[in-house]
């Protein structure tokens, strides 16, 4: 295949990408913005099996069949309510690959460049092999804390930001010590003890931030695993790696800012491992909320829908765990068929990833002029009759708005508990994935609902109908 030929499958396979972007950015165009990007896709994997790869076919088709079937079984076997770790765990993948290509790379090239280009080639080699373990590393512990096997409280480790600092610092250093080695023939040993150092702040990086703030992490982690594909497409002079990481790393980038700008997170603060966070407050510190719990009965919650005009569905990952979206659709269609206005109000980072709550109710299929983001939503509270919490927590808590010294003090929340009755379905007390205590739970105008969410609602839709 000639190199004119390949461009050309290069650019239409970068447009497609773009129109993905595009398409991925409204609910209305998602589909076909996936389809697009699996099409730009193939044309990427394609070309380049065919016109740039000139050797070992055999372990390349024996690779694609691997990694093909892993992905098919995954995309069988893991539920809505796994998505965002296994986003997480991916992101991982493509720091892994940097990792090694530029390992591969310099151990079997480095004698292919000569002068100020093998300066540039060992710079490139050795952002990409840096960018590339902190990424794998801080997915892993991305993941670690999104399936629940690592706490959601911040680790913030004594003089934590003097230790970011020394690892940076000798980061630096190394990098330094590479170059010079490199251009006499060496260079292995200052690249390994950078990767240690990568991996390290990598870990520390994502352990520093709450669990409040994982949804940020995740598109952050998203940026960052562009940004490795980008180096990978500098080292392997792979024009269409470089302009596929670019896009990958700047529209992470950019929804990153724009979620810590919803949550009033600093984004430099986020992607510098929770800088400027400071150490949780004891539970004997905390304050005593005001208040006491009241429960209800799903005969109560369901004449009080019915004799609702304006009705709130708030949902979060406690609708995802409890496999809920269907029902609550089929919920909301009942209410609308009664002529009870019925909308959805979404927080940014309601779930475990950006965009999680609005992929379950398109899954369900609920109409999406009736889904409102926070800001479309928040001032409509006070005519809202009903509104239902279906496992949300951290983005209905009013400490973000009551509690000044509270983990998520000044963080933008949905505010139901303006309107005239809450309903909140949840299994039990327990605090959220921030480890912050609720005291919307305890207002006079909030009933507790207790039990699995599926089933409380499937036993609310029977009585409405």
């Amino acid at each position: 295949m000639s190199q004119s030929l390949i461009n050309v499958a290069y650019i239409g396979a970068t447009v497609l990408f773009i129109l993905a972007l595009s398409g991925l950015s409204k609910q209305e165009t998602a589909r076909r913005g996936n389809l697009f990007g699996m099409i730009g896709m193939a044309i990427a994997l394609i070309v380049t099996a065919i016109g740039v790869v000139t050797a070992n076919y055999s372990l390349l088709i024996g690779a694609l069949l691997i990694g093909a079937c892993v992905g098919l079984l995954l995309a069988k076997k893991v539920a809505m309510t796994q998505m965002p770790e296994l986003v997480a765990i991916l992101h991982s993948l493509v720091g892994l690959a940097a990792v090694l290509v530029g390992f591969a790379n310099f151990l079997s090239h480095s004698s292919d460049f000569h002068g100020v280009e093998k300066t540039i080639h060992d710079v490139e080699t050795y952002i990409g092999i840096l960018i590339g373990a902190m990424t794998f590393s801080g997915s892993v512990v991305a993941y670690l804390k999104l399936s629940g096997k690592w706490g959601g409280k911040p680790l913030l480790l004594p003089a934590r930001h003097w230790l970011n600092l020394i690892l940076l610092v000798l980061a630096i250093y190394f990098g330094i010590e590479f170059v010079t080695q490199a251009s006499i023939g060496e260079g292995l040993n200052p690249l390994i003890f950078m990767t240690i150092i990568a991996l390290l702040f990598g870990i520390h990086m994502v352990a520093a931030i709450g669990g409040a703030d994982m949804p940020v992490v995740v598109s952050m982690l998203n940026s960052y695993s562009g940004w490795a594909a980008a180096a990978l497409g500098f080292m392997l002079s792979n024009d269409l790696l470089i302009v596929i990481g670019a896009l990958v790393g700047s529209s992470g980038a950019i929804l990153s800012y724009i979620m810590c700008r919803a949550m009033n997170r600093n984004f430099l603060s986020v992607i510098a491992g929770g800088f400027g966070n400071t150490a949780p407050k004891s539970s004997s510190e905390s304050p005593q909320i005001e208040g006491e719990v009241t429960a209800t009965t799903v005969e109560e919650v369901t004449e009080a829908l019915k004799q609702a005009k304006e009705v709130m569905i708030i949902p979060g990952y406690g609708m995802a765990v409890a496999q809920a979206q269907h029902m609550v659709s089929d919920i909301s269609k009942s209410l609308r068929s009664k002529n009870i206005n019925v909308r959805f109000g979404i927080h940014p980072v309601a779930g475990r990833m950006p965009g999680h709550m609005n992929v379950l109710l398109a899954e369900a299929k609920v109409p999406y002029d009736i889904v409102f983001e926070m800001e479309e939503i928040n001032d409509d509270f006070a005519d809202v009759d009903v509104s239902i919490v279906i496992g949300a927590n951290d983005i209905v808590n009013p400490a973000a708005k009551e509690v000044p010294d509270s983990p998520i003090a000044g963080m933008p929340v949905l505010e139901p508990w303006l309107g005239k009755t809450t309903i909140v379905l949840k299994r039990g007390m327990a605090a959220g994935y921030a480890g912050v205590e609720n005291p919307l739970f305890y207002k006079e105008n909030t009933r507790m609902l207790f039990g699995d969410a599926k089933e409380s609602l499937e036993n609310i839709f029977k009585n409405i109908s």
